[in-house]
Order: structure tokens, then C-alpha cells, then sequence
């Protein structure tokens, strides 16, 4: 009676989207691998894309961005083709690809707005060739089959040296893997027509195999439902055909279904949860939906779809991305040459829209493994828990501690959250907050006298003394107020802006004259514009700096506005001098080519002090400095056993910090040792960090990553590296790493990312709490970039303490910070000592290389009409008084009208009672004079 039984899922029904919820801006083409050329995640969509030969990969969301439009971008993966690449179950962020290069890596991403990682988490290499297949295990973490050209490999990726297994070699082309469900057999087939059972941790040789197939050309095989296997080929005609296996009998099939005549291959993609099966070839415009059933027939087809463009790939958006009110079962994302087009396939109910419908969704398999990659591998078999789709019962996310959230600071009888490890606060008082005024700041305990658990309302008696007490230590930065300066001052119409430079380049540099931007044009072309000339720029017709390779890194040489110097690609700086008045023409001739490097540089910097002093970093995991007198390179300094993420010069320009993805903080006289002087342990994360020199170089401040991947905060004393942090403040969750900048006249560090659109504010001050928060400034998109330009730009009678340029997708915008001040026709003094004219050079490159020390002189930045405020006459003080609502306020109208009267009578009298000089002793009668 099997055969008469009616499916649930007959009728589902593909629904292509409307042209404008394609996803645009795609470059699929053509390739020759065994992947699928697309993956997805419940949030990522990944997919291969002919730039570059295809070693990027191209980058999208699943879901549209408050403006309905998709983000699409790309990270260059692999020096040659990327053969296939996969979601792990487990995390909708991590992404693993393998290619014709021989390595498979694993990429942690960012939103498609955001910056992406410029270097994988974990990189392997087989050194077995060519690698063609890759796909992660179903229950368990950090695991891993990477097919090479003929042997499957199990790889526990906690173990980067070598393979679990190398499974049995296969006679010819291996086409393709699939792990069964529970993860405890792997299936391989192959061009020598034989379909493969593997059991890897009882033995190396197939438990099963057999001739199945009867052509060698291009086939596909999965695991169906129970021990069933599906593979997808070509019959002996050239006739394309799917079939379906029992995998511990494979010498025939259960059932067969023939799909035309075409060349291109058939991809098939199954739901374990509803049984249906999607079939796509590479080059067609049909999409074909099957039923996969345990009796017969066991092949059913649901629907026919014809789509308006032809297949590159396929791929199955996770269950728990569905539109589960909508009745939808499945959702396909079809990658074509130009564009992924969604089809959602739908089963038609009453009240679709309204109500969920638990029998077309039984609990799937949830995100969290089910044991580690070591616990398989000895022999575990358990199984991922399984989830509801009821959007009722969907886990909600969890709050974020207050430890966590930046904005939200606990508040003890000190007024900062103390941190046990060093007896030093992390965390500003409340007041550093804007909002820290608007409401009572809850207190986690009963100290100081505050019983009721909330910070009392000061009393007209409270005096500011008092308050400082109660509260703590404070910032005056701590309202600082950032703003975007008004459009006329805004350089536009920026075309082509390089939006994927490394992590370790700022994105852009900028100087009181220019703005030098790296574009995404051939040629690692950079374009200047002048500071002096602000509007909208020609949409063609750009002069620009042809500097032949990529950019890895681009800075102004702080002693001559017009000289550029950038790191490329082939591991050389070249040296370009802008003529006055900015670029009329291309540049393509540098002034001066430094090489040394045998590896790409990661980033460069001039010397603070000495004119002609240039340090690099490279991929060759050295440190090199150069001088621009002698056009050669003069010093080279190891240690580094990693990436260098992040070089500083000392404010006295006589040593050089460090921080390197080795988890180590260096320091470096390199003047006196090639080695470092000191050494010390960085943050725990290895996704970038920058360092900084601040409380006139006592210090090293480091932004980085946790082991959890929060951005954060690091202070070291630079007299004592090994003694790790003595203090540190957790920012928040993002993929790019902060980049500060350190104001010394006011100790003010501003921090931000690249794609962020949250600009960060501390001021650091050399003793507890150490970091003292201030008003965050929030811009309307995320921007590229932020660079600050001379202390003399600032507008000192509008207390401006940082000016700024930012960098969005097609613009340069300038942003100033300044302090709210009541007083402004008085020059503020204590905002502005006097500051450092670091762009003039203290001495040569000559000078300093012999030893010799020098120091930059200092300017006032007060106007001659301006008087300081220190120096401001006394103002007579005048008593305030609460207003009314203070005294009434939490008083219930009755409360107020008995108040009024009661005022009223005792200032006009009450009859009832005796006149007070009724209680006045009299005299008597013949006391009285005549």
C-alpha cells in the first residue's frame, strides 16, 4: 500500500524571485572542477568568481541590508583556481576552500560591508598536489575530507601536520565525496566507473565498492535517507541519469532516472528532513525536484522549474534560514555568469503567512557539534541535537554581559569596574557616557552609604568635591563631540576606491596637502587629491600614481608634504614626489625603488625624528630599516616567528615596538641589536592588532583580539614587557581590527575599523582606572578608513582637539572632534599645551644612524586675541537654587496642593492660633509713665 501513499510534499512548488531580489554584480564564469561552485550558510553566501584566474572567492549575504540591496564583495583566497569550498555546520562564519595551489585554508568572515580577513585562521598542505574536494564533518569540529586527485584525506585541523587518514588510492580522477549523516561512513566516486564505501576508522580499504556506474565521465554521489546513496552521471548513450544505491549492496541499483541528453554535469543537492532532491546542470536552465522515498517508487518527481539564465552552480540554504511561515521547505541559490537568483520551493497550505505548519518541518539538526574531531576519531557516535523550526521556540540571543558591552559600565562605591588581576580599573565611570546623566546609574552592591541599590539624586547642599568623591575619577574629554565638517569641504565622486587593502594598511594616508587613495584598477594605481580643492571629482580623466603592483601599504613622509612612499606586492618601496599643486598627469616613475625583501611587505613607517628613515615589515618575517640619504637598506632586525601586525616608533625616535601574530609584544633599540631588547606576551587573538606608544612613551597601548574574538584594549609598561598587561578594557565584537590614533597633548586615543561606523574614544592616563571612556562618535554607513591630519588644522576657538579625514566608498569626508565649552571667546589652555612641530625633522638619517638623539621643538596654538582661560577674571558666584520640580518631583498632585496650602497659611497666619506677641510677658498699669 506504500505505493498509494500521499506525500506531504507532492505539490511543493518552486517560486523564482523577481529580477530585483537577484544578487547582483556577480562574476560566476566557467570553470573546470568538482565543486559546486557555491556554498551557503544560514548568513554567508560564497561562491567562485572568474577574477584573478579564480583563486578569489566572491562574498554575499543570504539576506538583503536595510536597503534591500546585496553587498558583494571578494577575498583572494589561493594563488590558483579554488577548487571547492564549504560552510561548517557549525559556525556560519567559517569558511574552508582548497585549490589547484595544494593548500586548503579556513577563513573566518565578516559581514560582505565589512572589511574581510587578509589571511586565512589555519592554512594546510598536504604536499599530496593538486586538491579537488573538501567537505566538512557532519557531527564533528574541526573536521575535515580533502580529496587530492585520487586519495581521500581525514583531517583533524587541530592537528596541522599530518592527516588522520590517508584512505586508499583510487585508480583514476577522484569526482566526488559525501559524508553519511551520522558521520560514520564516507562515500567516494571516481572516473574508473567504481563507487567506494569507507569506513576511515576501522581501516584504510573500502568496506564496500563495486563497477557501478557506466560512464567516466563527470558523477556525483551523496547519502540519502537511511543507507541509501544517490550518485547523478552519464549512462553509456551519454544520457545523464540519476540512481539510487543501497550502500551495502552496490553491484545494482534500486531505481534510475533518466534527464536527457546534455554535457554539462548534473549536481544534486538533498534535504535529509523532507526527502527532496535537487538536480542542476552546469550549463542548463532547468532545475528538476525529486522525492526520495524508502519504498517504492523510490524516485519521484515533485517539479519542473526553467529558470531565465544558465547554471554555474548550485547550492541549499541551511534549514534554519527559511521563511517558515510562508510554508517554505527549501531554498536553492542558482549562481549563473552574472548574478544568484533565489528559488524558494513552497508548500501550498491555508493560511500560509499566518501559521506554522509542524508538519512540514520536523526538527532538524542543530549548530552546536556533538563532540570533537579527537572524540571521533576514537570511536564516538554521537549525534547532533536536533532543533525546532518553530520560530516560537527559536533560541533567543543571549544578552551580553555587562563585561561585554562597552556602553554599559558597572558602578562601585569607586565608581569603576575593578579588575581583580591587576587591582586596576578597566572601565570609566558613568559619567563618561552621554546617556549617564539622563537616568540613576544602578549600583551592583549597597556601599558607600547607597543602600537603596541606586545613585541618589545630589542634594542643593552636595558640592562638586563631594560628587568627584562619590563618582570617581573622570575624563573633561568625556563629552567630546565628533561631527562630519559640511559637504563643501567634502572631496566626491571618488570611482574604483580599493576596498579590500590588507588589515595592515590604514586603507588610505592623507597630509595637510594631500589625500592619497589606492584605487582597484590594474596597475595598483593610487590616486591624490589635493586638500585645497575639495567638490566633486571627473568622472574620468583621473591622473593617478601608476605603481604597477598592488599596494600593501601607503604613507606621507611627515618632513616632505609631496613625497609618497608605498610598499607593493613584489616586496618593494618605491618612492613618488607629487609636484605642487598636485597631479596634472600620471605618474609612472618612482623617485627611488628600496629592495631588500624576498617576501610581500606587510607595512612601512617613517622615523618621528631623523629625515630619510623608513622601517618595514614583510612577509620574510623580518624588520628593515632604510635610509633615503644613502638609498639603501641599513639595518635588519629578527625575532619575529610570525606575521608583524603592527610596528611604532617611540615619541624620542630611539626605539621601535612590535606586535606580531607569534602572540609576543616586542622592543627593539635598533641602533644597539638586531634582537629585541624586550620581549612580552600580546593578546591572546591572532586576527590582527596595532600598537601605539602613549604617556610620553611609558607605555605601549595594543588593540587586538581576545581568545574569543573581542576586540580590545592592552596596556604594557614599556620599562617592563614581561610582565604582561597591567591594564585592559573589552571593546566589542567585529571582525576588523581597531586602529588607534594617540593625541599626546591630550592623551586622547580614537579608535575605529574599517567597515565600522562606530568611532571609539578613551582617554589614557598612567594610573588606575588607566582608560577613561568618552563619547563615542557614529557615522551613517560604515567607512573605509580614518586619518588625522596636524594639530594645527584644529579650529582651537571652537576647541577642536582632532581633525580628521574619513574615507567611504566614494567619498573623502572631513570629521572633527571637539570639547563642548561655555567659555569659548577664552583660549582654553588646559586643552591646549604646547605642541610638538613633528613636521620638522630634528635631525638627518645620518646623525641618528651614528647615535646622535634629537628632540622636536613646540609651538602655542593660542591666537594673539586670546586670552587663556586660566587667566579668565572671577566671576562673583551666584547661589543656585533646585527648581520646584526637584522639590516636588515623585510627589502625587494631592502631596503638591497640601504643600501649596500649607505655604500659603503659614505665610499669611493661622487665626485659630495665638499672635506671638500674645506669648510676650506684659507690664503692669503703674509701670506705665504719664
Amino acid at each position: 500500500m506504500n505505493r498509494f501513499k500521499t506525500s506531504k510534499f507532492k505539490n511543493t512548488t518552486p517560486k523564482i524571485a523577481k529580477k530585483d531580489e537577484w544578487i547582483n554584480n556577480v562574476r560566476g564564469g566557467s570553470f573546470s572542477c568538482q565543486g559546486n561552485h557555491i556554498q551557503a550558510s544560514s548568513k554567508l553566501v560564497a561562491f567562485n568568481t572568474e577574477q584573478a584566474g579564480g583563486g578569489m572567492v566572491g562574498l554575499t549575504s543570504v539576506k538583503p541590508g536595510s536597503d534591500g540591496q546585496w553587498t558583494v564583495t571578494q577575498i583572494s583566497c589561493h594563488s590558483d583556481l579554488v577548487t571547492d569550498m564549504g560552510f561548517s555546520p557549525f559556525d556560519e562564519s567559517l569558511l574552508a576552500t582548497c585549490s589547484g595551489d595544494e593548500t586548503v585554508k579556513l577563513w573566518r568572515l565578516s559581514d560582505p560591508e565589512l572589511e574581510q580577513p587578509s589571511e586565512p585562521e589555519l592554512t594546510l598542505r598536504p604536499g599530496l598536489g593538486r586538491l579537488e574536494l573538501l567537505l566538512f564533518h557532519p557531527t564533528s569540529s574541526g573536521l575535515l575530507a580533502v580529496g587530492t586527485t585520487k586519495s581521500p584525506l581525514i583531517w583533524d585541523t587541530s592537528r596541522q601536520d599530518s592527516p588522520l587518514a590517508v584512505l586508499e588510492q583510487h585508480s583514476d580522477q577522484l569526482q566526488s565525496l559525501s559524508w553519511k549523516q551520522d558521520g560514520s561512513l564516507l562515500a567516494s566516486s571516481c572516473k574508473d566507473k567504481m563507487l567506494r564505501v569507507f569506513d576511515p576508522r576501522a581501516q584504510l580499504t573500502p568496506v564496500q565498492s563495486a563497477k557501478s556506474l557506466q560512464n567516466n565521465k563527470d558523477s556525483r554521489i551523496m547519502w540519502a535517507k537511511e543507507d541509501f546513496l544517490l550518485t547523478t552521471g552519464f549512462d553509456m548513450m551519454r544520457t545523464r541519469e540519476v540512481k539510487l544505491w543501497d550502500s551495502r549492496k552496490l553491484s545494482s541499483s534500486l531505481s534510475s532516472v533518466s534527464l536527457g541528453t546534455s554535457s554539462g554535469t548534473l549536481m544534486p543537492l538533498f534535504d535529509d528532513d523532507t526527502g527532496l532532491l535537487i538536480l542542476a546542470g552546469v550549463g542548463d536552465t532547468v532545475v528538476d525536484c525529486f522525492e526520495v522515498s524508502a519504498s517504492e517508487p523510490f524516485l519521484s518527481q515533485v517539479s519542473h522549474c526553467l529558470t531565465d539564465i544558465s547554471t554555474r552552480g548550485v547550492a541549499m540554504v541551511p534549514k534554519l534560514a527559511l521563511d517558515v511561515m510562508s510554508c517554505e521547505v527549501m531554498r536553492v541559490l542558482q549562481l549563473t555568469d552574472s548574478c544568484i537568483v533565489p528559488i524558494s520551493y513552497q508548500v501550498p497550505r491555508k493560511n500560509s503567512g499566518f501559521e506554522f505548519h509542524a508538519d512540514l518541518y520536523p526538527d532538524t539538526v542543530g549548530t552546536t557539534p556533538a563532540m570533537s574531531a579527537e572524540e571521533w576519531w576514537k570511536g564516538g557516535n554521537k549525534q547532533v541535537e536536533k532543533v525546532s523550526l518553530h520560530p516560537d521556540k527559536q533560541p533567543k540571543p543571549k544578552a551580553t554581559p555587562a563585561s561585554q558591552t562597552p556602553a554599559k559600565k558597572e558602578l562601585t562605591s569607586r565608581g569603576s569596574k575593578e579588575d581583580p588581576g591587576h587591582g586596576c580599573s578597566t572601565s570609566s565611570s558613568p559619567l563618561s557616557t552621554p546617556s549617564s546623566t539622563a537616568a540613576p546609574s544602578r549600583s551592583p552592591s549597597s556601599t558607600s552609604g547607597l543602600s537603596s541599590g541606586f545613585l541618589p539624586s545630589p542634594s542643593p547642599s552636595q558640592s562638586a568635591k563631594a560628587i568627584h568623591n562619590l563618582l570617581g575619577t573622570t575624563s573633561k574629554f568625556r563629552h567630546i563631540q565628533g561631527a562630519v565638517m559640511h559637504r563643501d569641504t567634502h572631496i566626491t565622486n571618488v570611482r574604483c576606491i580599493n576596498l579590500t587593502t590588507p588589515g595592515e594598511c590604514d586603507g588610505f594616508c592623507v597630509n595637510s596637502k594631500h589625500v592619497a587613495v589606492p584605487l582597484s584598477i590594474s596597475g595598483g594605481q593610487i590616486a591624490v587629491f589635493e586638500r585645497s580643492q575639495p567638490g566633486r571629482q571627473p568622472d574620468t580623466a583621473l591622473p593617478t600614481i601608476q605603481n604597477s603592483v598592488n599596494v600593501a601599504d601607503l604613507c606621507w613622509d611627515p618632513f616632505n608634504k609631496h613625497r609618497l612612499a608605498v610598499a607593493g606586492d613584489d616586496a618593494k618601496i618605491r618612492m613618488w614626489q607629487v609636484p605642487e599643486g598636485g597631479l596634472k598627469e600620471t605618474l609612472t616613475e618612482p623617485e627611488l625603488i628600496l629592495q631588500g625583501h624576498t617576501e610581500k611587505i606587510y607595512s612601512i613607517k617613517f622615523h618621528p625624528l631623523a629625515s630619510g628613515v623608513l622601517v618595514s615589515s614583510s612577509y620574510d618575517l623580518t624588520v628593515r630599516l632604510w635610509s633615503l640619504e644613502s638609498e639603501e637598506e641599513v639595518k635588519l632586525l629578527t625575532g619575529h616567528e610570525d606575521q608583524v601586525f603592527c610596528m611604532a616608533w617611540s615619541p624620542d625616535g630611539k626605539l621601535l615596538a612590535t606586535v606580531c601574530k607569534d602572540g609576543k609584544v616586542r622592543i627593539y633599540d635598533p641602533r644597539k641589536s638586531t634582537t629585541p631588547v624586550q620581549e612580552g606576551p600580546g593578546p591572546e587573538g591572532h586576527r590582527g592588532a596595532r600598537v601605539v606608544w602613549v604617556c610620553e612613551g611609558k607605555y605601549l597601548l595594543v588593540s587586538g583580539f581576545d581568545s574569543r574574538s573581542q576586540r580590545g584594549l592592552y596596556l604594557y609598561s614599556a620599562d617592563s614587557l614581561s610582565s604582561g598587561v597591567i591594564a585592559s578594557a573589552e571593546i566589542d565584537v567585529s571582525p576588523s581590527t581597531l586602529i588607534p590614533f594617540y593625541d599626546p597633548d591630550t592623551s586622547v586615543v580614537i579608535l575605529t575599523g574599517k567597515g565600522d561606523t562606530r568611532v571609539h574614544i578613551y582617554e589614557i592616563v598612567p594610573e588606575t582606572p588607566y582608560f577613561m571612556e568618552c563619547s563615542s562618535f557614529n557615522t551613517p554607513e560604515p567607512h573605509k578608513g580614518l586619518a588625522f591630519l596636524p594639530k594645527t588644522e584644529c579650529n582651537v576657538r571652537d576647541v577642536e582637539v582632532a581633525v580628521g579625514l574619513m574615507l567611504t566608498k566614494t567619498t573623502v569626508e572631513p570629521v572633527v572632534f571637539k570639547v563642548p565649552r561655555v567659555k569659548k571667546e577664552f583660549f582654553q589652555d588646559d586643552v591646549y599645551p604646547d605642541t610638538t612641530v613633528w613636521w620638522e625633522p630634528a635631525l638627518t638619517a645620518s646623525a641618528w644612524l651614528s647615535g646622535s638623539n634629537g628632540q622636536h621643538k613646540k609651538i602655542s596654538l593660542k591666537p594673539n586675541d586670546m586670552t587663556p582661560v586660566s587667566e579668565a577674571p572671577k566671576e562673583a558666584p551666584v547661589r543656585k537654587y533646585m527648581p520646584s520640580s526637584y522639590y516636588l518631583e515623585e510627589k502625587t498632585d494631592e502631596q503638591k496642593k497640601e504643600e501649596l496650602l500649607s505655604a500659603m497659611v503659614a505665610k499669611l497666619g493661622n487665626l485659630d492660633e495665638p499672635l506671638p506677641q500674645e506669648a510676650f510677658e506684659g507690664v503692669d498699669d503703674d509701670e506705665w509713665d504719664d
